[in-house]
């Protein structure tokens, strides 16, 4: 295993059967090898039924690899238990439903359970952590809240600090922008990169917006079919003719002329009903 890699996955294969998938062939994921270095934001792209799900639920051991290894700090997964594994790795989903029935300072606290399993209160040490993690987030000032009475994007942080409550060295975040409108978007990302940056907090973003991955990412993984397509910075990785493959659409890609990162547009044509002549346009990418 690389000496330095927090997440490292070689030659992991798992497939799921036909009846399983309600596919006419069976899902696979084949030969994924990668690594994710301490301190680095990793985005995992790819179109729909890639396997970005089925990753997740491997390296959080939802599921065991039917070949391969995941190791996790150098140590096998298979070797951690519930409680230690959930201790390293925090999972932020795509959203809180919002009549989940509690306040955001009780949901955030759910993150300390992996902290002590058989205990019925809060420590001192949970408040602390808990209120730290709020803070971070933005969330402190809502700590009494009803999570019914927050907008979708303050309950995206609301269950981002429940994630760093657990205080993980591994964070990954399945879709955290899939049901935000722009402003919330960009407050989610932008929150991402202070994480990182201040608290050296290591992600694996798992997104289909490119341009999200592309902002606030180091390396990318693009992932078809069950399989590794590309991985590197992301200019090497949001490459047009890659994924025009990929998508199987038409793409342009551009340069942020502020950040310098990869913009990717899509482009499609639109025949008209009555001369049937194409028009082009283009538009952002966006889920």
């Amino acid at each position: 295993m690389t000496r330095h890699a927090l997440l490292e996955l070689r030659d992991v294969g798992f497939t799921y059967p036909a009846a399983a998938s309600r596919r006419a062939r069976p899902f696979a994921l084949a030969d994924l090898s990668f690594s994710v270095e301490q301190g680095e934001i990793v985005g995992v792209i790819g179109p729909n039924s890639a396997g970005k799900t089925t990753l997740i639920r491997l390296v959080t051991r939802v599921l065991e690899p039917a070949a391969g290894e995941i190791a996790l700090d150098g140590r096998p997964l298979r070797r951690w238990d519930s409680a230690g594994l959930a201790r390293r790795i925090a999972v932020v989903p795509q959203g809180v439903p919002p009549q989940f029935p509690f306040t955001v300072e009780e949901l955030v606290l759910m993150g300390r359970y992996p902290h002590g399993p058989g205990r019925y209160f809060e420590s001192a040490a949970d408040l602390a952590a808990g209120r730290a993690a709020m803070a971070a987030t933005g969330v402190l000032e809502l700590a009494a809240l009803q999570l019914e009475s927050l907008s979708g994007g303050e309950r995206q942080r609301v269950a981002i600090a429940r994630a760093l409550a657990q205080e993980p060295g591994l964070l990954i975040l399945d879709e955290p922008t899939a049901h935000l409108d722009l402003r919330h978007q960009a407050e989610s990302a932008a929150l991402l990169k202070r994480l990182n940056r201040e608290q050296g907090m290591t992600c694996l973003l798992v997104s289909h917006d490119l341009n999200l991955a592309s902002e606030v990412c180091d390396r990318l993984l693009l992932i078809a079919g069950g399989q590794l397509v590309a991985a590197g910075a992301p200019e090497a990785v949001l490459e047009e003719s890659v994924l025009a493959a990929v998508f199987g659409c038409e793409v342009t890609v551009e340069k942020s002329p502020t950040t310098r990162r990869p913009v990717v547009q899509l482009t499609w044509r639109v025949d008209s009903p009555n001369a049937g002549a194409a028009a082009s346009a283009t538009a952002n990418q966006r889920r």
